[in-house]
């Protein structure tokens, strides 16, 4: 096979620094062999041709510093496997914010922030491919792939542990959302308190659901201007569970505009003959405490054209 089309990789033998003391195995080969499948990494976990320590290795089994890793050969496609330059200069572009330890994107509707489940690529690894000066890029938090906003990725795994210890504590480190919802939200319903189970349908489709004995799962939220019709909230998620905002938005009766998993699919249809296509839900705003040299933090991400004209038509109605 010519250069051309692919690249063979020997045996390496690496010795694990500290900042990836912690991480999984299988999450440090996705990220150290680019443009490797993802199956064919976990294939060469299970057949034992990785190796921690001189034996064989679980996916899940997490590195600590000094260990020595055995990663085989393996062959990575070259231009089959490349993200299409265009797409990695618009990602570039949506960095609003960047420091020594982290940046933080503006992720744009409809794009995966990491590869997997039919997805070649996210947002996680087209970053690695045009940052090679920053070779320790990790996802701090995941947003849903219908969802825009505020996305943290940290530069240093240091970094990254301090982020993720703020976000478990759930006190200091604050997450906005913008939400367009059908219905009058009540102005009175401004807490959401009610547990979360996962739950997979018959089709394969993952789903949550407000289940007893589910997680414990907390949002706030605030009724910002409503048409009768729509309503545009701030939501505060106290827990951060899988699809927190808009299962609760469902629960409340009130689905967020857009959703084709929880929402309202016939009132969203007439919305998509006029060009709004999109999942109403925006990570708009991020609070972050100082941490060690650090100040404390406030990003906000502007909206797109079309969370903004629908936006827009709902403040002009409540008005008329």
């Amino acid at each position: 096979m010519s250069q051309e089309r692919a690249k063979s990789r020997g045996v390496q033998l690496v010795e694990i620094e500290e900042d990836y003391s912690g991480q999984r195995v299988d999450n440090y080969l996705l990220r150290t062999l680019k443009g490797v499948q993802k199956s064919r990494i976990y294939r060469i976990i299970r057949k034992g041709e990785v190796r921690l320590n001189g034996g064989r290795v679980k996916p899940h089994a997490r590195l600590q510093a000094g260990d020595i890793l055995r990663i085989p050969p393996v062959r990575v496609g070259e231009k089959s496997n490349l993200r299409n330059k265009r797409v990695e200069n618009n990602i570039e572009k949506t960095i609003i914010y960047e420091n020594k330890v982290m940046l933080i994107i503006n992720k744009p509707e409809g794009v995966a922030v990491h590869g997997g489940s039919g997805i070649s690529a996210g947002i996680i690894e087209s970053l690695r491919q045009i940052r090679p000066q920053d070779p320790h890029l990790e996802l701090v938090h995941r947003l849903d792939r219908g969802t825009s906003g505020c996305l943290m990725v940290a530069k240093r795994r240091s970094f990254l542990k301090l982020l993720q210890a703020e976000l478990q504590r759930k006190t200091s480190l604050k997450k906005f959302y913008t939400v367009i919802t059908h219905g009058s939200w009540p102005r009175r319903k401004q807490h959401i308190k009610v547990p979360i189970a996962r739950n997979i349908l018959r089709s394969g489709e993952r789903v949550s659901r407000v289940q007893a004995g589910g997680k414990e799962c907390h949002t706030e939220f605030r009724n910002l201007v409503g048409d009768g019709q729509f309503s545009i909230l701030e939501a505060i998620p106290v827990t951060g569970r899988t699809h927190q905002i808009r299962v609760h938005c469902r629960y409340a009766g009130y689905p967020v505009v857009g959703d084709d998993k929880y929402g309202f699919e016939d009132r969203d249809r007439s919305l998509q003959g006029r060009g709004l296509r999109r999942m109403m839900l925006h990570a708009s705003r991020l609070e972050i405490p100082a941490l060690g040299e650090y100040p404390h933090l406030q990003v906000e991400a502007p909206l797109d054209s079309q969370m903004q004209q629908l936006m827009d038509e709902i403040k002009s109605a409540e008005h008329i």
